[in-house]
């Protein structure tokens, strides 16, 4: 029987989700933006690997990586979930000797990986949303310096997080005002700053403690600087662009999409048929993007864990106009069990308790939660029941004002 020590849950988990779904992220479209930062940290821990991610309710999701092409793992299958849970840092010199690990996949060929660190990325409010960590074929411990220095770099990963988020809100805002545009040059100087300063203060660790081999990656960084300069530009030319999306707004057809890539890895793991349909309203119609990815992805990954092998998980979406506004329809439906009275119930007066899934999946019972309160904060409604001769269904439906037309 697995031990509860070895799927660690932090005391604030819910309050950690909801910090990462602040964020809003789409976790599929990143990897570039940090591919630098990834590489410097292996450089800088002389490791093979290194990988920064994101863990929310079920998913450990890399943003980026160095070494190794994986893009995401089931929570309770991550090393890193045991670095969220409060320590300034989590390290195993030798996995292959450690009783947690020892028995993993990852410690067999072909990965026969040995060496794990990994630092918290703290996300608002100091939540440890995530984890840079270095990881190696060989036994090693690193000095104190080059942890310092690898915890700079996963404070640079939220604080270019925090930068590419002030972009895009600002583009909505800059249009023709020069008043706006000023601002937006102004609020950008700051991230930039903290992007070159990043790469004086290794440059500085760098020679105190000879590790030459790690200066030659702070070009990296001063790309990325550069990179920041040119989407600024871009900003600011906003007005001779046309584009048919906004940077905070989807359509059916660009939803389903995104699904597809971030959850068939998922289902595929445990062979289920995951079908994404588009079963009303125009697939070109604009709605914004706010948290509908946490919402859809908490709730197909919950159908696809009660789900049992060569089950069937349908998600329907639609979007309906009405007189005053848009209502998106999202339906999620499984072949599983379905929900028994007492979980309905835990549901109703916003229980945080958790079953495991049909393939001895640990459930961590915060993502239905979180579900409620994100469609709650959005004015929706969310219905959940079991289909007869079926499994569970859940139905959220949320509103969306229609664009007054200039």
């Amino acid at each position: 029987m697995m031990s509860i020590e070895t799927y660690p849950v932090p005391q604030n988990e819910m309050q950690r989700l909801l910090s990462l779904s602040e964020l809003d992220l789409d976790y599929s479209e990143h990897s570039e933006e940090f591919k630098d930062l990834a590489m410097l940290a292996a450089k800088v821990a002389g490791t093979e690997i290194s990988l920064i991610n994101l863990i929310d309710s079920y998913t450990t999701w890399t943003i980026a990586n160095h070494g190794l092409n994986i893009q995401q793992v089931p929570r309770e299958e991550s090393l890193c979930q045991h670095t969220i849970m409060g320590q300034p840092q989590f390290e195993v010199s030798d996995l292959s000797l450690d009783d947690r690990f020892k028995d993993k996949d990852f410690t067999r060929a072909p990965l026969s990986l040995r060496y794990y660190l990994g630092v918290p990325i703290n996300g608002p409010e100091g939540h440890q949303i995530g984890s840079l960590c270095v990881v190696d074929t060989k036994p090693k411990h690193l000095s104190p310096e080059k942890i310092e220095m690898l915890k700079i770099i996963a404070d640079q990963v939220i604080n270019r997080i925090y930068t590419y988020r002030t972009i895009k809100d600002l583009k909505d805002q800059v249009k023709n005002a020069n008043d706006v545009k000023n601002k937006v040059a102004h609020d950008i100087r700051g991230p930039l700053a903290g992007i070159i300063g990043l790469s004086n203060i290794i440059v500085q660790q760098g020679n105190a403690n000879e590790l030459d081999e790690v200066l030659e990656f702070i070009q990296l960084i001063h790309k990325s600087s550069k990179s920041l300069l040119e989407l600024a530009d871009e900003i600011l030319t906003e007005e001779q662009q046309n584009r048919k999306l906004a940077q905070d707004e989807m359509n059916l057809n660009v939803f389903k999409c995104k699904l597809e890539n971030l959850y068939n890895g998922q289902a595929k793991n445990k062979n289920i048929n995951l079908q994404i349909q588009l079963k009303e309203g125009d697939t070109l119609s604009p709605f914004p993007k706010n948290k509908l990815l946490q919402i859809a992805g908490n709730l197909i990954s919950n159908a696809i864990k009660f789900t049992p092998e060569t089950g069937i998980v349908k998600v329907d979406l639609s979007l309906k106009e009405e007189a005053q506004q848009y209502l998106l329809d999202l339906k999620i439906s499984d072949t599983g069990e379905g929900i028994t009275e007492a979980a309905l119930l835990h549901l109703e007066d916003g229980g945080g308790s958790s079953t495991a899934g049909t393939c001895g999946e640990k459930g961590y019972g915060f993502g239905l939660e979180l579900v409620q309160h994100l469609v709650k904060g959005l004015g929706g409604t969310m219905e959940v029941y079991n289909v007869s001769g079926s499994g569970a269904c859940f139905n959220v439906s949320i509103p969306f004002k229609k664009k007054v037309k200039e």
